[in-house]
């Protein structure tokens, strides 16, 4: 952070010299303030993570538990991630913040408890591996381990635009206003819902709850968008549901998805299975190994817990991913929250069709047979490598 001085300023002697300096140092974000402010680690500059059982965790005094934050590459001023550990038999203080939460369970059972300023009761729902939760605004909540075991939780939150807009801690943790349109003290906020609808606008498929017992192991219907044989399904919360909130989906072994791009702020987590993700800006094209741009492609490999930022540099890179596991592929794009003027990530918006279309359609997909020779053979090396085979039939490659 530059040093704030009284130093008045002084205008240039003449017309030849000009006011100020040339070069300096920016000054840190708000958000950026407040993680450190947190005591634990601060994973920086990196666009994913292999694995989160990796990442070293430290004493976070303010919540009773263990913590690190991951401050991805390109989604620094859109998302907040980070890995929480709940001890053995513990719980976490009570905490209730202005920004939206929203939690996955990657190990331990237990339970989360709600409740507003006020209320003689507390709503409880039950959680394990595969829970996907949502903490809504300003309302009061407690994380319970109810294991002699550690309970490993992977949240994402809308944070950072907040904290970097209204730069005060008491008024982000101390305000009790609840939003209706987000919460209500009933039976039915934490009850699951199995019925499938229908997205606004895209229509795909959509679930309408604020909790989910089990995202790795659930039945997801036919999407068929990315690949032949996809499934994906839209948490639609409370509130939310006109929003693009993120998705679930499913790729069939052996088979992987068309690269595509758009805006910065999509974070792809493997639920189970797991693979490989390329990264490459747009400008570098639709073929960067066979333009000799090769070196410049980003690699991420993960596992089941690890993750990758699908857009970063500051988004509209191409990104592709590829399932190379003995099981189905399943991921989450995981959402933290509304953003100011985020545009929905499923349409382009100069042609008003949607991005699983390809480059040539409307869309912002490139077709399998109009992508670089070098993708396919990779990936059937990789498959090798593994014991396993390719899926993709010849057909896709010369016919989309």
């Amino acid at each position: 952070m530059p040093e704030l001085t009284d130093e008045h300023f002084t205008e240039p002697a003449g017309e030849e010299d000009r006011a100020g300096v040339i070069s300096w140092e920016l000054p840190t974000l708000a958000y950026e303030r407040f993680m450190v402010e947190e005591g634990i680690p601060v994973q920086r500059g990196i666009i994913g993570i292999h694995d989160i059982r990796e990442v070293e965790l430290g004493d976070w005094d303010r919540l009773g538990g263990r913590g690190a934050f991951l401050y991805l590459d390109g989604i620094e001023e859109i998302k907040g991630m980070y890995i929480l550990e709940i001890p053995p038999g513990g719980s976490l203080l009570p905490e209730r913040h202005l920004y939206h939460e929203f939690c996955l369970v990657f190990e331990g059972r237990g339970t989360t408890e709600m409740w507003v300023e006020g209320s003689t009761t507390r709503q409880v729902a039950e959680w394990g591996p595969g829970s996907y939760f949502y903490l809504p605004p300003n309302v009061n909540h407690r994380l319970v381990n109810g294991t002699n075991k550690p309970v490993l939780i992977l949240a994402a939150t809308n944070a950072p635009p907040l904290y970097n807009m209204i730069r005060d801690r008491a008024f982000i943790f101390g305000c009790d206003y609840v939003f209706p349109a987000h919460y209500r003290h009933d039976a039915n906020f934490l009850r699951y819902d199995e019925q499938l609808y229908v997205t606004p606008g895209a229509r795909r498929a959509q679930v309408r709850s604020n909790f989910y017992p089990d995202i790795i192991g659930c039945e997801l219907p036919l999407d068929n968008q990315r690949v032949p044989g996809y499934r994906r399904i839209q948490p639609g919360f409370h509130g939310f549901e006109h929003d693009h909130s993120g998705f679930i989906a499913e790729y069939p072994i052996g088979r992987y998805s068309r690269a595509h791009h758009h805006p910065a702020g999509a974070v792809l987590v493997c639920l189970r299975g797991g693979g490989y993700t390329y990264n490459w800006p747009v400008h570098l094209g639709q073929t960067p190994w066979k333009d000799g741009h090769g070196d410049q492609v980003r690699v991420l490999d993960y596992v089941q817990g690890g993750l990758v930022a699908a857009a970063p540099g500051g988004g509209h890179w191409f990104h592709q991913h590829f399932p190379v596991s003995s099981e189905p592929f399943r991921v989450i794009n995981y959402w933290g929250g509304p953003l100011p003027g985020m545009g929905n990530q499923n349409l382009n918006l100069e042609t008003g069709r949607s991005n699983n279309l390809n480059i040539e359609d409307g869309g912002a997909s490139i077709g399998y047979s109009s992508e670089d020779p070098y993708i396919r053979k990779a990936f059937e090396a990789a498959l090798g490598e593994y014991g396993s085979s390719s899926a993709m039939a010849d057909e896709l490659y010369q016919k989309d």
